[in-house]
């Protein structure tokens, strides 16, 4: 395979002749493919940028950071010899410090110098100041300088040598090209800026052929076997650098990790575990098994859960985006729950958590009516670099870092601010997102779950709030109805489709709770009240058969607020006026406590019950 310089280094060249200074930001601690005399490496910046330009007569470079002050590079004899001669430098131990008004002579005496080719890297160059903006007097000097001498340098041919005209260049390495004062390259015409991006699909390609032969088994592996490793260690390094393809390599060798394990080898590196919860046996025999587990918990949603079911396998066998050339940063899962209130959305959430990861308690919940205005995407995203704050993070990039294997729940998504919303796009694309300070969150292994009440209410021409579907509709309904109103939503009202497109045909619409399923469901939570009572004062419940009948006809007289509000109801008509009566009643020696009625006057409940 056939290998380039990068393009930083091509427009370097290029631009020799006809540029002073450069500043260079970017990528700067990359790793780069450079071709050496032993072949074609994966080597530092100032490695490939030697490697480049001593081709062009260049003898040395000279380099400055801010710490170890000024040395030679390569760190050779001669290299060093002439340095010390021609810039009257006294290296003691290889370095020599120096101030800012120093530095500025040495690059003065660079301009000048005609004896031989040479150059001067200002690396760590954003650390030269405290504040770009509130610059000190030697600093504002020292740049003053800086770009005064740019604009009077002059391309030199050595005494020695020959060739055609090229300055002898300063290059300044940072991090972002506004760690400089930003008069300094924009009133300049001979200070260029060579930005240093991520590496290419090529370009990873290359690295990967390169670094492939360190990874167990690739010598003895088939070329098929070789070259679908190469085509998924490169597909799987998406926007990273190559430094970190590097670093993968060595994470596989210390794991014993071979190349039908690169899968692994990469998310290890992106979310710092190699233990993949995804990968376990007992896991597809628990979603095997699942389905009376979740409909106990999530009574009524049998077509819900099925589909729910549906997209979790499809998740545990890694086929989620398998349609797509590149589909294995996405999310290991996306699922959209809609529908009415209180019929158990949040409640199947919890379910996939503690049927994946073994604790309800481990999901990531966003209540997004928090992010209703536009500013808040800082409090959620981080704050960009320059801004307050930006170094703490956001809270759903830190929280998932910090759990990279969890399911992360957007409550009531609809209720979140429209910019807020076009980051998805991102998380749902690529499966990642960047914060304030630089930091990158993957989603890979993450399944989201998005909330929705939408299309239960909808405005009518004179833009009033109906109702559009009610209990008692057939699910059919339910379910066109629901998607309408969603697809409306972001189509009409957002303007923005692509979201709907990303999440694709993972809504999963619920219904409403049908008077049986309000039934059981009252029935369970009426068994909640016995434990709680059982747990505190080790007294049993028993409830008349008229009581009940009675209780249960007050609870689920309204099922539009689904399971939430026959709870609401029975704190009202149950449990407050238990705790006022028990509150009254001693309980010593009680054992069992019956209520057989119950009455209200001046809409104050009062039960009648028996104690024994």
């Amino acid at each position: 395979m056939k290998t380039t310089a990068p393009r930083w280094l091509a427009d370097l060249e290029r631009l020799l002749a006809i540029r002073s200074q450069f500043v260079v930001s970017g990528a700067i601690r990359d790793s780069f493919l450079t071709p050496l005399a032993t072949g074609v490496a994966l080597v530092p910046l100032l490695r490939a940028l030697w490697e480049t330009l001593k081709v062009r007569d260049y003898r040395f470079f000279l380099v400055f950071d801010p710490a170890d002050g000024l040395r030679v590079y390569p760190d050779e004899p001669a290299a060093r010899e002439l340095a010390e001669r021609l810039f009257d430098l006294k290296l003691s131990g290889g370095c020599q410090v120096m101030s800012l008004e120093t530095l500025s002579g040495v690059m003065k005496k660079l301009s000048a110098q005609r004896e031989a080719r040479c150059a001067l890297v200002l690396d760590f160059a954003s650390r030269m100041t405290r504040q770009v903006e509130h610059l000190g007097e030697a600093e504002h000097r020292f740049f003053v300088a800086a770009e005064k001498l740019s604009l009077n340098a002059a391309p030199m041919v050595p005494r020695e040598g020959g060739g055609s005209p090229q300055y002898n260049p300063v290059l300044w390495l940072l991090n972002r090209a506004q760690d400089l004062p930003s008069w300094f390259t924009l009133d300049s015409e001979r200070v260029a800026s060579l930005i240093i991006g991520k590496p290419d699909f090529e370009t990873r390609q290359a690295a990967a052929t390169q670094l492939a032969p360190l990874f167990q088994g690739f010598a003895e592996a088939p070329a098929s076997a070789r070259d679908q490793f190469v085509k998924n260690f490169t597909e799987g390094t998406e926007g990273l650098t190559l430094t970190a393809l590097t670093d993968i390599t060595e994470l596989a060798d210390r794991a014993h990790l071979g190349i039908q394990d690169i899968d692994d080898a990469v998310r290890c590196y992106k979310v710092g575990a190699l233990d993949n919860p995804w990968r376990k046996d007992y896991l597809r025999q628990k979603i095997r098994d699942a389905q009376p587990f979740i409909e106990d918990r999530v009574k009524g949603q049998h077509p819900a859960v099925v589909k729910t079911l549906d997209i979790l396998k499809r998740s545990v066998m890694g086929l989620t985006g398998a349609q797509a050339r590149s589909g294995g940063s996405r999310p290991r899962g996306v699922l959209f729950f809609a529908g009415p209130t209180g019929v158990g959305k949040t409640e199947l959430a919890k379910t996939l958590t503690q049927l994946v990861f073994g604790d309800e308690r481990a999901y990531l919940r966003f209540d997004m009516s928090e992010f209703a205005e536009e500013h808040t995407s800082a409090r959620l995203l981080g704050a960009p670099p320059g801004y307050i704050g930006f170094d703490a993070g956001g809270e759903l990039t830190n929280a998932v870092r910090e759990k990279p294997f969890s399911v992360v729940l957007f409550d009531e998504i609809e209720k979140a601010h429209p910019r807020i919303l076009d980051k998805f796009l991102q998380i749902l694309e690529d499966g990642r997102l960047t914060d304030g300070r630089g930091d990158t969150a993957y989603f890979s292994e993450t399944i989201l779950v998005f909330t929705s009440n939408l299309g239960i209410y909808v405005e009518d021409a004179q833009g009033q709030r109906v109702q559009s579907v009610r209990p008692g509709d057939p699910y059919e309904t339910v379910e066109a109805r629901v998607r309408e109103a969603i697809g409306n939503y972001f189509k009409f009202k957002l303007s923005r489709p692509e979201l709907l497109n990303r999440i694709g045909d993972n809504i999963v619409v619920f219904n409403f709770i049908s008077a049986e399923v309000a039934e059981r469901i009252f029935d369970g939570m009426l068994r909640n009240v016995a434990r709680r009572l059982q747990e505190e004062f080790k007294v049993q419940l028993a409830l008349s058969a008229e009581f009940r009948q009675a209780l249960l006809t007050r609870c689920t007289r309204d099922l539009d607020n689904g399971g939430r509000g026959i709870g609401n109801q029975l704190e009202s008509v149950f449990i407050n006026p238990l705790s006022r009566v028990l509150f009254e009643t001693e309980m010593e020696g009680v054992k069992t406590v019956t209520i057989t009625g119950l009455a209200e006057m001046e809409k104050v409940i009062t039960l009648t019950l028996q104690c024994t």
